[in-house]
């Protein structure tokens, strides 16, 4: 069979915004870039990031500085984090959000003209840079501007089936496929940054969009990656929980970072009674002094739901197994009996319409009914924190794809930070490893005939399972049983029934033809989604403690020796299907000076 063919210095899979800066990185760097997208320019789950991008700019307070950021960042993230991700970010996300206000993001001013910064939960400051409650899609709107005008070619609506390597084991390039034509095209380069963000469209209930299928955590583990922390999912706190045909859709964080409290049915705030040891400190312990925060910091301590998103999804969850939740099985976000109807239009703009328009609720005069999402997961690709370098040569990740940054938990408005920091620096990495000179060789064929194959076989079958029901079902499946709170019997039963979905995966038929057909693409895209969850399963059992993005009900404590070490998955084979080997990846040894900063939140 012959194909469409491509040839690029780096090849970026993904069009969020780690892929768009890295694609500006490498090219300003004068090489020849590709980036191939899912979806369509501009359409990336970076848009979900609503509320700002964190950077210790310290125009609202002075006194805030990287080394806070770097000492809130680890501590959300339960000492799970790769510190030298975390430092590496806390240091440069200034940098990069001056870099992109250069090349034209409009942010929200302070009263002298600085960039505007806002409370989020789990930071000390206000240090979110943001734009209203759309800075995501601020984000991507200055970063693919910036793109276009490079001259850098996109490939919109391709979808990439398998990494390819060389005779010697390198990234070659990738096989593909045109969702409008059905035709198959391969992408040759010597170097390929993975940016495809998360894997949320496995469970029933997530702000993810269709295309969170985890296709760049599967390659890359496919292709000899590992991944680490899959087992730590962030189930963001606020998401609709009404209507139904809306459940999942994210609330952005800014709502309680400027004000909003979160209440049960009984109109209690209840987020006073969840407030665990480690950040007891410096949490409010009335309301007359968390309301007093949001006008002078130095006037009180920070309110309970400025909590880190973890301990804010498990108070929700409690509360609503308590029989204290609304209606529709979550709690309400009020802001309406705390702020104005015109700052909430003005700093809220998005959220007004969003529920005015889907849920009819105007939240200027009444709650939100709010309840968790699975939002983001922690887990991915492990890098080299300083070159985003993965375990293959030749590979290269970047963005919610990548594992480390984040620990067990990931702080609001960290992500879109995560991004252009670690974009850039992949960027980098790809360019001075294309420098080296050792580079790949020609693709191994035989991997291209194997992958295209495996995806032209449930055209072949006279009969099979429909991807559709095998999809509600597994998400249906991780919902309860690898959800927000998890148990070893309920893990045990999922890498059961993990195996049966397997199964089921095998034996799928599509109808119709190849050009736009979304039931072949969903069948594609499963074998990926059970790559994901059978290693965030098998993470999830291993993990005999609560730490983060991750609660086991029958381990309900932090345990310290879990602390050393991440769960690293890699595979004994190169298929979706090929079992899963784990093992324990201590974590990097930080110096002391780091150390010291730990020691000081303690």
């Amino acid at each position: 069979m012959t194909y469409e063919h491509h040839e690029y210095d780096v090849l970026i899979i993904g069009a969020g915004g780690a892929g768009l800066r890295a694609a500006i990185e490498a090219k300003q760097r004068g090489l020849r870039v590709g980036i191939v997208t899912k979806s369509l320019l501009g359409k990336a789950h970076t848009v979900m990031a609503e509320g700002g991008m964190a950077a210790a700019m310290g125009n609202v307070y002075p006194e805030d500085n990287w080394m806070v950021h770097f000492r809130d960042t680890m501590r959300g993230g339960k000492y799970l984090n790769n510190y030298r991700m975390a430092e590496l970010h806390a240091k440069e996300s200034p940098t990069r959000v001056y870099e992109l206000e250069q090349w034209g993001a409009l942010f929200d001013r302070t009263k002298d003209g600085k960039i505007l910064q806002r409370d989020f939960g789990g930071h000390r400051y206000a240090r979110l840079a943001h734009v209203g409650d759309r800075t995501g899609l601020e984000l991507i709107r200055t970063l693919q501007q910036k793109v276009v005008s490079m001259g850098t070619d996109v490939f919109m609506e391709h979808k990439v089936l398998k990494l390819v390597h060389d005779a010697n084991g390198k990234v070659a390039g990738c096989v593909a496929y045109s969702r409008p034509t059905g035709e198959f095209v391969t992408f040759a380069a010597k170097a390929i940054i993975l940016a495809t963000g998360g894997a949320g469209k496995s469970w029933k209930f997530t702000s993810n969009s269709w295309e969170g299928t985890g296709d760049g955590h599967a390659m890359a583990l496919w292709a000899g990656a590992k991944l680490i922390d899959m087992e730590c999912i962030q189930f963001h706190p606020t998401g609709m929980v009404w209507p139904l045909s809306v459940r999942g859709l994210l609330v952005t964080e800014g709502v309680r970072g400027d004000g909003g409290v979160l209440r049960n049915s009984e109109g209690r705030r209840f987020m006073f009674d969840y407030v665990t040891p480690m950040f007891r400190a410096e949490t409010a312990e009335t309301e007359e002094e968390a309301d007093k925060w949001y006008d002078d910091h130095s006037a009180g301590r920070r309110p309970p739901e400025l909590l880190p998103r973890d301990e804010v999804a498990r108070a929700i969850n409690a509360e609503v197994k308590a029989g204290r939740g609304s209606p529709h099985g979550g709690v309400y976000l009020d802001i309406a009996t705390r702020r104005t109807p015109e700052f909430i239009r003005r700093r809220l703009p998005s959220m007004y319409h969003q529920f005015m328009e889907l849920a009819g609720v105007d939240i200027t005069t009444e709650p939100m009914e709010i309840g968790p999402t699975c939002h983001y997961i922690m887990g991915g690709v492990q890098v080299v924190a300083d070159d985003a370098a993965t375990a293959v040569a030749g590979l290269f990740a970047a963005g919610e794809v990548a594992g480390g940054m984040h620990g067990a938990n990931r702080l609001g408005g960290n992500s879109l930070s995560d991004l252009i920091v670690f974009g850039k620096r992949a960027g980098e990495g790809a360019a001075d490893y294309i420098a080296a000179g050792e580079v790949a060789g020609d693709m191994d064929m035989s991997e291209v005939e194997a992958a295209v194959a495996e995806a032209l076989a449930p055209f072949e079958r006279e009969e099979g399972e429909n991807p559709y029901d095998i999809q509600r079902d597994l998400q249906e499946m991780m919902q309860a049983n690898v959800g927000i709170i998890r148990t070893q019997s309920e893990l045990d039963y999922a890498l059961e029934q993990l195996e049966s979905f397997s199964e089921r995966v095998r034996h799928i038929k599509v109808k119709g033809g190849r050009a736009y057909n979304p039931g072949w693409n969903l069948a594609t895209d499963l074998p990926a989604m059970l790559t994901v969850c059978r290693a965030v399963a098998i993470g999830a059992g291993l993990r005999k403690e609560s730490r983060g993005g991750h609660t086991r009900e029958d381990f309900p404590a932090a345990d310290a020796e879990y602390g050393k070490f991440n769960f690293a998955h890699s595979t004994n084979g190169g298929n979706w299907d090929s079992e899963i080997v784990t093992e324990r990846s201590p974590l990097l040894e930080m110096p002391e000076e780091l150390k010291a900063l730990l020691e000081e939140a303690k």
